[in-house]
């Protein structure tokens, strides 16, 4: 029966079936025959009544048994429009599953025992059929057609197949009642980690997730949304914009792409800042600090403060291409801010100055200040004999003093970064000419973004140039570090007419492959982020990613344990699931054994010869609730998911459907081409002819009469050798 018992045992024929078929018999009978049971017929009435009633309960019993049953093999299809997608004001919706309890442990166990396996395996028909399939693929025409009977998936076909997306369905099977599982919203600012090995789901848990946040409207105010995407996808990218659009938000969406930069909107990482030494700390932050490398990193950092002070004090902005023009040539920002301050201080030095670079000749030039400008060495000459108290010309001075071959080793390891984010037109977008007013690709910085309540989709094209992609991702995390910290001071509006000092504005953060883009500054953006309304959701394959990307396992531990809520898709390392398995319990199952025996009769005259006995013995066995080959065997779009304190739910995400009103603007689909078409997906590797994008590309014409002429020498060649 399918109510519980002290062992409940799911996995068995449905007998209740007998018990309604003879119900149902019963009741036929005293309905048109009820003299046959010796029942007038108010009494036959009241029987079938009687009769149908208790075959309806045991019908509801057998549905239960042929549910699970079913559902252990094959799920019901789960498909879902964005526009269906449910937003709320007080949860995010993740999908459909069932909290995790030791009953489904218990029946997982079950499904393992061998006395179960017609219920779990496929069935032979199902097998034959998959075979079939097979050997008809390489059949003549007329028979190769008939592999797509057996593959027609319908429900109507007995053995149609199952869905490409492998794993064990028995793991969301165990429980046929599922129900729409959510995360609080206050739940979030604890941030969030997805992780899950390649093409299991991650990127359609991040359009799920993003597409509430999109639309998702708390006392009349949209939430800020930003998306840092490493790889560039191009359905992503179509969601956001969709979704935008259907919220009313298309002017608040901005795109920023490195592999697009005509039609990319331009930003500056160290443009903003509320203290001047962040834009050191923003460049020289992305160096190697292990060992050696240490003591460069620190030269690197006080020399870009210098540059960065100069450029404040002149009134330019700062920028990659400033730094790095300054830190080749200092000089000349070191001739450029000494008239600056004489021009405000001492007018008449500059007359000393010329006198004294006049006389400069090769031999009086001192050893440290060969190969300066002549002019340089008349400043430091003067700037020796007259105290002049200047910070910011005292840390030029002090630059320009070094040797200039010391001085380029010291900054040899800062020139490889710098040229990373100032080369070709990346330095259009990352260095923007703020005095170009024909330019119409619009210029933003977080601040401005959060104002606005925005939207802003990043893709960093890092399957084209990894190295640049990690470089500008790590400098808008370390931006965003900044720019959390001075909302969490001063909050959002300060400087602003109307400031009002309130519950901080949800800033939704979805870092895909944050691995490739997190450095040192990543852990204080997690860590004290909360409070300026932070909320970083990260994805990532593995922890090993993590690791490797810090450096150390401390570090990435650090990280790790900065992230309150996880949710664990299918993966292929075993220290990742154990990730999630080692903060479970272990729970108390029961399990059955049988035990027979005979016993002969000592007495050889006694009416026994043997006594037998059956037993069925119950026993508990404590297991873990979930194992982490529970985990590596998920079907793809499933996951466990660690919420709220340590719950486990069990989660399956809906299958997107497409929408009649998904249009993009021309620009943007034009984007969105170039990404499907150069960017490799391994959903569909076995269907590509070539190289991504080249497909419809024709060659030259001098190429191909050339490749015309050498095919017809060959041809007649082969020719001459054949004949006799």
């Amino acid at each position: 029966m399918a109510q519980p018992h002290t062992i409940e045992v799911l996995l068995r024929p449905a007998v209740e079936l007998y018990t309604v078929a003879v119900c149902a018999a019963a009741a036929l009978l005293c309905m048109v025959a009820p003299w046959s049971l010796a029942l007038n017929p108010l009494l036959g009435f009241g029987s079938a009544l009687a009769f149908a009633a208790f075959g309806a309960v045991r019908f509801r019993d057998a549905i239960v048994i042929l549910r699970y049953r079913r559902n252990i093999r094959r799920l019901p299809r789960y498909v879902m429009t964005s526009r269906d997608v449910p937003v709320s004001q007080q949860r995010l919706f993740i999908g459909r599953g069932f909290l995790w309890e030791q009953r489904h442990t218990h029946r997982l166990v079950q499904t393992y025992r061998p006395e179960f396996r017609r219920y779990v395996e496929p069935t032979p028909a199902y097998r034959a059929a998959r075979r079939l399939e097979e050997r008809l693929e390489f059949a003549p025409f007329p028979l190769s057609r008939l592999a797509r009977l057996t593959a027609w998936d319908i429900p109507l076909n007995p053995v149609r197949p199952l869905p490409p997306v492998g794993g064990m369905p028995r793991l969301h099977g165990i429980e046929p009642d599922e129900a729409d599982v959510s995360l609080p919203l206050i739940e979030r600012v604890g941030h969030t980690l997805v992780l899950g090995t390649t093409r299991v789901g991650k990127t359609r848990l991040a359009e799920l997730l993003i597409t509430q946040d999109i639309r998702r409207k708390v006392n009349g105010e949209h939430e800020v949304v930003i998306v840092l995407d490493p790889k560039g996808d191009a359905d992503l990218l179509k969601r956001m914009y969709v979704e935008a659009k259907r919220a009313g938000r298309e002017g608040e969406f901005y795109v920023f792409h490195l592999g697009w930069p005509d039609v990319s909107a331009r930003y500056n990482a160290v443009g903003r800042f509320g203290r001047v030494s962040e834009v050191a700390t923003r460049v020289a932050g992305q160096l190697s600090g292990e060992g050696n490398s240490a003591a460069f990193r620190e030269f690197a950092w006080r020399f870009v403060n210098i540059i960065a002070r100069a450029l404040v004090e002149l009134g330019m902005r700062p920028d990659y291409m400033l730094i790095q023009r300054h830190v080749v040539n200092i000089d000349a920002l070191f001739m450029e801010y000494a008239q600056h301050h004489f021009a405000q201080h001492d007018p008449k030095a500059w007359e000393v100055i010329v006198q004294l670079e006049a006389r400069i000749n090769d031999k009086n030039i001192p050893r440290n200040m060969i190969g300066r400008e002549r002019r340089v060495v008349a400043l430091e000459q003067y700037l020796s004999q007259v105290r002049v108290y200047d910070p910011v010309l005292d840390g030029l001075r002090s630059a320009v003093r070094y040797d200039r071959t010391y001085f380029d080793k010291i900054v040899a390891s800062l020139l490889p970064l710098l040229e990373k984010l100032t080369t070709g037109k990346i330095a259009q977008l990352l260095a923007p000419d703020y005095a170009d007013l024909n330019d119409p690709r619009p210029i933003f910085d977080w601040m401005q973004i959060i104002r606005k309540r925005a939207i802003v989709y990043v893709g960093l094209d890092a399957l084209s140039d990894t190295d640049v992609a990690a470089a500008v991702g790590n400098s808008m995390f370390a931006d965003l570090v900044s720019v959390a910290g001075h909302i969490y001071k001063f909050g959002i509006d300060d400087g602003l007419p109307k400031h009002m000092a309130g519950k901080p504005l949800p800033i939704n953060v979805h870092a895909d492959e944050f691995n490739e883009l997190m450095g040192a500054e990543f852990v204080p953006l997690i860590n004290k982020g909360g409070g300026a309304g932070m909320q970083v959701t990260a994805y990532t394959q593995t922890l090993s990613d993590i690791e490797a990307r810090i450096g150390n396992r401390a570090k990435a531990g650090q990280v790790i344990g900065n992230f309150n809520n996880l949710i664990m898709l299918r993966v292929r390392e075993t220290a990742t699931a154990e990730l999630l398995t080692r903060q479970l319990p272990k729970v108390e199952v029961y399990t059955t054994t049988v035990v027979s025996g005979a016993t002969d009769s000592s007495d050889i005259h006694g009416p026994t010869d043997f006594t037998s006995n059956t037993q069925d013995r119950i026993s508990t066995q404590s297991v873990p609730l979930i194992e982490p080959s529970h985990v590596v065997a998920l079907p793809k779009g499933q996951a466990f998911a660690l919420l709220q304190g340590g719950n486990l739910w069990k989660i399956r995400m809906p299958l997107p459907a497409p929408d009649a009103d998904e249009v993009m603007p021309e620009n943007l689909q034009q984007l969105a081409g170039y990404m499907r078409r150069n960017y490799a997906d391994a959903g569909d590797w076995w269907e590509d002819h070539g190289l991504p994008g080249l497909q419809n590309q024709s060659l030259p014409d001098d190429l191909l009469e050339g490749f015309r002429q050498a095919s017809e020498a060959e041809s007649s060649g082969d020719g001459d050798e054949a004949r006799p």
